[in-house]
């Protein structure tokens, strides 16, 4: 293996693993190789396991039973790097400016998750690994994980550990030890907006006919309330209150509103009353729209009433809703809310659940205390406003409850051009994973 830990992640970073575009399939499948190799070179019993879609890679020591075993997640897929001309440099030619290094994948996931793996390398090499350590790096993440579940449940004696570790997660602030404790879950659908068999001249028919473009634009403006609260009758019916110590968490967050607002490069924040948006975006739920299109798009205009238009959505779930339960309310909302001389066509899509996990337990004060140790403070504790849905399969055919460790800065840029991971983010990410381990071996082996 390459002993330059920049060399070894540049060349992770030039495959163009995404998992997304199937004429990427040889670039996706040559990553899995490549990883499954390093992993081996590292020394330990690596393994290509193939699936319906892309391979798992799996690596493990050998099992001591005195000691505690972790597994350690991550994936070696990343979204797809449209649009191209948007990237300062190519997104996979990894490029180094200012500290960081620029490619597709940077941060999301393979920086994080080589930090990792060199972190075990190095323990390895001295003979000083505590605990047990599995790998196990998939290809399906940024497509929903579809294959995932049915791997664990096969293999479920074999992956058999104590405790589960993830970075793919972010930091409060740039160089902040984070330690998220819950993620929402995510629930999709397309609805499709159906009005007269053809697009009609909007001056013969226009007052005549429903119009699918106004249409949807009405549907989709009933989802909310003027101060940004969900309109669905029952949407809010299974969330929990913040307990005083989350509010209290949120508060003392070096993520703070204004952060939040020169992020995604707008004048000014909205969202449901009664929360900061730090805490809207960890704990509260919502409805979003994806796209919406409808009626003729070219040049100049076409007086046209168009036959159909479409729009796509996604709800983001706390603790304790559920997908299939928030897409019936959705569904019966939508169509309660349908014009006269309109049908729809609604599509169920995917949907993961919410996750939540105690930071107190002993795993939680664990992960917290390795935090400390290498960044010098008191971990932040964060509740954060993305989805990882296969947390919730791991806790239910596993055990266990993952600890999400984060690196990601705030502005990395993860999904959007210009992508990057922080250097210095990486090397703390190789010592974090050695004082993680520590700190897990010593917690009370199940």
């Amino acid at each position: 293996m390459n002993t330059d830990p920049q060399g070894t992640l540049c060349n992770f970073l030039r495959f163009a693993s995404v998992s997304a575009q199937p004429q990427h399939a040889s670039d996706t499948r040559a990553c899995a190789e490549w990883l499954s190799a390093i992993l081996s070179d590292i020394g330990l019993e690596a393994t290509l396991h193939e699936t319906p879609g892309y391979p798992v890679v799996l690596g493990k020591t050998r099992r001591d039973p005195t000691k505690r075993t972790v597994l350690i997640y991550g994936h070696y897929d990343v979204q797809p790097a449209e649009p191209f001309h948007l990237w300062t440099t190519p997104p996979f030619e990894p490029t180094l400016r200012d500290g960081r290094i620029y490619a597709r994948g940077a941060t999301d996931n393979k920086g994080q998750i080589l930090a990792h793996i060199l972190g075990v390398a190095d323990a390895l090499s001295r003979g000083d690994l505590p605990v047990n350590v599995i790998f196990l790096i998939e290809g399906e993440e940024e497509v929903g994980s579809g294959n995932l579940a049915a791997f664990l449940e096969t293999h479920r004696d074999a992956l058999a550990c104590d405790a589960i570790a993830i970075s793919d997660t972010g930091m409060a602030a740039d160089g902040f030890p984070t330690l998220c404790y819950s993620l929402r879950g995510i629930a999709a659908m397309e609805v499709r907006v159906f009005g007269p068999s053809h697009d009609l001249h909007s001056g013969v028919f226009g007052g005549a006919v429903a119009n699918p473009a106004t249409a949807a634009a009405r549907l989709i403006a009933s989802l909310h309330h003027a101060d940004g609260r969900v309109a669905i009758p029952g949407f809010y019916d299974a969330v929990q209150p913040m307990a005083p110590w989350e509010r209290l968490a949120a508060a003392e967050s070096p993520l703070r509103d204004e952060h939040i607002a020169t992020q995604a490069g707008v004048i000014e924040l909205f969202g449901e009353p009664g929360f900061s948006s730090v805490e809207r975006i960890g704990a509260r739920p919502t409805a979003e729209i994806n796209g919406i299109g409808g009626g003729y798009q070219g040049a100049g205009s076409k007086t046209v009433l168009p036959a159909e238009a479409f729009f796509k959505l996604t709800f983001r779930l706390v603790a304790n809703q559920t997908p299939g339960n928030i897409l019936d309310l959705a569904v019966a909302h939508l169509e309660s809310q349908c014009p006269v001389g309109i049908r729809l066509e609604i599509e169920r899509g995917h949907g993961g659940e919410p996750f939540f996990c105690d930071p107190q337990s002993p795993d939680g004060l664990a992960a917290q205390r390795a935090l400390h140790e290498v960044f010098g403070r008191p971990p932040a504790l964060l509740r954060e406003g993305g989805s990882i849905p296969i947390l919730k399969t791991f806790e239910t055919i596993l055990g266990c409850s993952p600890i999400l460790i984060g690196l990601a800065s705030p502005d990395c840029r993860a999904h959007a051009p210009d992508e990057n991971f922080p250097v210095a983010n990486f090397h703390s990410g190789i010592a974090l994973n050695q004082a993680l381990l520590r700190e897990l071996a010593g917690t009370a082996k199940a």
